[in-house]
């Protein structure tokens, strides 16, 4: 089986190969993004909860991003490592590559949720939960039963790559599908039926974990070409290493995400109260709650365009560890195509459908206030979504590739540099609507610098291999 699965990846067709990996790789994390998102839908929709609850939702967002940035820095580091291994001839350091993964994710778990519960109150108000007493109160309940499920949805989220590098991303995909699925059914019973408000949208998310972290269980004791045994789980400090560095990454774009959340929830709350509408308290959680819809909107798009990335992962890392540079340069420019032409799609849906967007999310219950402030983020928060599409694809292919260091400093520069830079900056000239500005601003300058390194990686891998 291993030998027919390498041979596959290093002589198929590399659109058949990309098509075949990355589309289940996309439902995926689609599937994923699904749980917060619909959680947010049911609650808009909720007449009781309304933006109070959808502000609430936005401030404990990025709270669950932390978690997934913890997991996919181990799954996705895991999946880069094991691919390379195999690409290299070196099944036993993908084993202990697994094995370790494992036991990292169970022990990230463990630490995230009691830190969680130890500071739930300053936690929620750094991200912007004070805006005013109600969405305090929606956050904090929310909070606390989505802080039980972050073993699980760690757990979940670390093993799905790990699953797809083993040659099996549709299973990877289907428990995914599941849980969320799962969280459909039960959001309306426990919103709608039961009026559970916050804790039963918490509640249904959790249980969607679950069964997607026990399928992921049941498929590890049921791998295909990596099979760890007991000693491949004792921990090892250079396998761990070696792992967490090619998943740094993607833990670096998904945590310098929160630390531009951080910024814009609290620029939101400071520049909101000095606006002549929003400074009233019953409407005071109206931009929290529309740039949180906002930015569920575009996490749809990203889970696209890092799901076609990431599921090209095993591909070009076993190509690049067997040499074939001209089937990655096919791929790379298969994949920045194909990013390119999602985020133009996006850009017309957002500029186009706005109103019928945030009508998904509950816009009639609201004031006129709430209505032309959306309309407004929409077309300003995501008109550069092109340039944001290319340069995740180009973070996550350089990540395949084993340059890490390229990989994590324009990361780093997008979400940091300038994601919190200019959410800190531009509203002190423009207000609120600095905070909707800071976002393609960011992805302008980003893809600026993107473009050099995108003509560095088509040098490289056009150049004669070494002998």
């Amino acid at each position: 089986m291993e030998k027919q699965t390498d041979t596959f990846l290093a002589t198929a067709n590399v659109g058949r190969l990309m098509r075949q990996y990355a589309v289940p790789c996309i439902i995926s994390l689609l599937v994923g993004a699904l749980y917060n998102i619909v959680d947010q839908i049911f609650i808009a929709n909720a007449s009781y909860l309304g933006s109070y609850g959808n502000a609430a939702n936005t401030v404990v967002f990025p709270l669950t991003v932390i978690a997934l940035a913890v997991a996919v820095m181990i799954g996705d580091g895991c999946c880069a490592f094991v691919s390379l291994s195999l690409g290299a001839g070196a099944p036993e350091k993908a084993k202990k590559s697994v094995g370790n993964a494992v036991v990292m994710t169970l022990a990230g778990g463990a630490l995230l949720c009691a830190v969680y519960l130890l500071f739930a109150d300053g936690i929620i108000a750094l991200f912007g939960g004070t805006v005013n007493e109600e969405t305090f109160r929606c956050a904090k309940e929310y909070f606390f039963y989505i802080t039980l499920g972050v073993p699980f949805y760690m757990f979940g989220q670390a093993m799905n790559p790990v699953i797809r590098a083993d040659g099996s991303p549709k299973f990877a995909m289907a428990s995914t599908l599941a849980g969320a699925a799962l969280n459909v059914v039960l959001d309306p019973v426990f919103i709608f039926v039961f009026r559970w408000g916050m804790m039963g949208a918490a509640v249904a998310t959790v249980l969607g974990q679950v069964v997607t972290a026990a399928l992921a269980v049941w498929y590890l004791t049921r791998m295909k070409l990596v099979k760890p045994g007991k000693s491949d789980f004792r921990p090892d400090w250079r396998t761990a290493r070696k792992t967490l560095v090619l998943g740094m990454t993607s833990f670096l774009s998904q945590i310098s995400l929160v630390a531009a959340m951080a910024a814009i929830n609290n620029m939101i709350r400071r520049y909101g109260a000095l606006d002549p509408v929003f400074g009233q308290a019953q409407y005071a959680q109206i931009p929290m709650a529309v740039v949180g819809i906002v930015m569920k909107f575009f996490q749809i798009v990203i889970s696209i365009v890092v799901g076609m990335a990431a599921g090209c992962i095993p591909i070009v890392g076993f190509n690049m560890g067997a040499g074939e540079r001209q089937r990655v340069k096919s791929l790379f420019t298969r994949l920045l195509l194909a990013e390119a032409a999602v985020g133009a799609v996006a850009l017309f849906i957002v500029e186009v459908f706005p109103r019928q967007l945030i009508g998904i999310f509950g816009a009639a219950n609201e004031s006129v206030y709430y209505t032309e402030f959306a309309l407004r983020a929409f077309r300003v928060y995501l008109c550069m979504m092109v340039f944001a599409c290319v340069n995740k694809a180009c973070f996550i292919f350089l990540q395949a590739m084993g340059k890490a260091a390229a990989s994590t400093a324009l990361s780093m520069i997008r979400e940091v540099v300038f994601g919190v830079g200019l959410a800190l900056l531009l509203p002190l000239f423009f207000g609120l609507d600095g905070v909707l500005y800071s976002m393609p601003v960011s992805d302008f300058l980003t893809f600026l610098i993107a473009l050099l390194l995108i003509w560095r990686t088509y040098r490289e891998l056009g150049a004669a291999p070494r002998g």
